[in-house]
């Protein structure tokens, strides 16, 4: 985030190379020069199957980011009409069929999220567009004849996302295989209507990309370009997404800006330099530098430390953080939950096993029932609490230390919460309904 030089034209190239971003492309000169030649609007697809994005675009996100901190306006394009049928790259099986209700909500949250990445205004402002606008309208007929034909049966099979999936025991349905016809003419739409000249995307679509290249060359005798870089995957392999194993997702109310940051925390040593460099906005150099530190001292886990803290910035604010670490310092550490602010504790009440209970319920009532509640799920007794007060606390104070003492209204952290705990790693939140 320091020292950080933004690149111009078609610096960006270096900038992406350096960072690990480039896998594929159509031509890395030409597009060079176009880049150099003035601003180059370049677009990226986002499909509404859900009213989230996830850490898995998160570097496509980035790499508009990256191109519009160059010079270049970014189109963001989410598919309210290829997101009715779904894209079968990458996947063993169709996509579920969402209503159209469902799309344009997701479509809409989707919308509003971008705008937390990529800037509205200026020379390079961003826009964002839906393909149904242009899709809907389109017979059958008029698509076979205006887009299908300057596409060959030939060529699509060769593409990896259709080879893979008719090797299959299931194929591939008409539907699916209809989905690059649908993405090529989004190109050639975009280009046509944007003087779109790039789309970048995931390395999953490069079949895709390459379709609407072709698409513009053959319609319009012009040449457009496509970068893809590689794709974000877990430590086992997988990819990042939302429908593959746990999900990453960047609205907080999903996946919560404590989780987040605790998710990176824990990332393997060898995952922490090509993060830094693919996700967040540290400088390269900076990234190599703290990937130096982190190798002569990997116990210290500074790298994980700093990628949290960096891609926390990125998805949820640099003001989130200091709250996220004083959560875990309170649960993990040492901080006296007394001196908690109440973002903190808002954090831990989303992280936390909690319930809710009345004022006048809380107030007089005796620890150990409290402990012992069932609602709580700390012991199965009262006779079990007693017998250890020692194990038990409240607001980290144990109970051998407070015998008897009912709750009054300075055990309410904030006039809201109360933390309960069996030992120091089993907590619970109660929460003043």
């Amino acid at each position: 985030m320091t020292g950080e030089v933004r690149p111009h034209g078609g610096g960006v190239i270096d900038d992406l190379t350096a960072r690990g971003l480039v896998q594929d492309h159509t031509d890395l000169d030409a597009l060079r020069a176009r880049l150099d030649a003035g601003p180059t609007p370049t677009y990226c697809g986002f499909d509404p199957t859900a009213d989230s994005l996830h850490i898995g675009n998160l570097q496509s996100i980035m790499l508009l980011r990256r191109f519009q901190d160059a010079g270049h306006p970014p189109i963001a394009l989410v598919g309210g009409a290829t997101g009715m049928i779904g894209d079968p790259s990458g996947r063993s099986s169709e996509r579920t069929f969402l209503d159209t209700d469902v799309l344009d909500d997701n479509r809409a949250a989707i919308g509003t999220q971008l705008a937390r990445f990529l800037s509205f205004d200026g020379a390079a402002a961003a826009t964002v567009v839906d393909n149904r606008t242009w899709t809907e309208s389109v017979s059958v007929l008029e698509f076979l004849r205006d887009v299908g034909k300057h596409v060959t049966i030939n060529t699509m099979l060769a593409k990896d996302s259709v080879r893979s999936r008719m090797e299959r025991e299931s194929g591939i349905s008409y539907t699916e295989f209809s989905y690059m016809l649908l993405q090529a003419n989004d190109f050639d739409v975009l280009h046509q209507s944007h003087a779109c000249d790039l789309q970048v995307a995931g390395s999953d679509q490069w079949g895709n990309i390459t379709a609407g290249v072709d698409l513009v060359r053959r319609r319009r005798g012009e040449a457009v370009h496509g970068l893809t870089a590689p794709l974000i995957v877990r430590s086992d392999g997988t990819k990042f997404g939302k429908s593959e194993g746990e999900n990453i997702w960047l609205d907080a109310a999903r996946t919560s800006p404590y989780r987040l940051y605790q998710y990176f925390l824990n990332v393997g040593d060898e995952d922490v330099e090509p993060l830094l460099l693919r996700l967040t906005t540290v400088a390269v150099e900076e990234c190599r530098r703290i990937a130096v530190e982190h190798a002569a001292a990997p116990e210290r886990r500074l790298g994980q430390r700093a990628l949290a803290r960096a891609l926390t910035s990125v998805v949820h604010g640099s003001d989130a953080i200091a709250a996220i670490e004083e959560a875990a310092a309170v649960l993990f550490g040492d901080q006296p939950i007394t001196s908690a602010s109440v973002r903190a504790l808002d954090l831990l009440a989303a992280e936390v096993p909690s319930s809710t209970a009345s004022r006048g319920d809380l107030l007089g009532s005796d620890p150990v029932d409290l402990v012992a509640d069932e609602a709580v799920g700390l012991a199965r007794s009262k006779g079990e609490v007693r017998r250890n007060l020692q194990g038990y606390s409240v607001n980290q104070v144990k109970l051998s230390e407070r015998p008897g003492a009912p709750l009054v209204e300075s055990d309410l952290l904030h006039g809201r919460y109360v933390l309960l705990a069996r030992g120091r790693r089993t907590h619970h939140l109660v929460t003043v309904g």
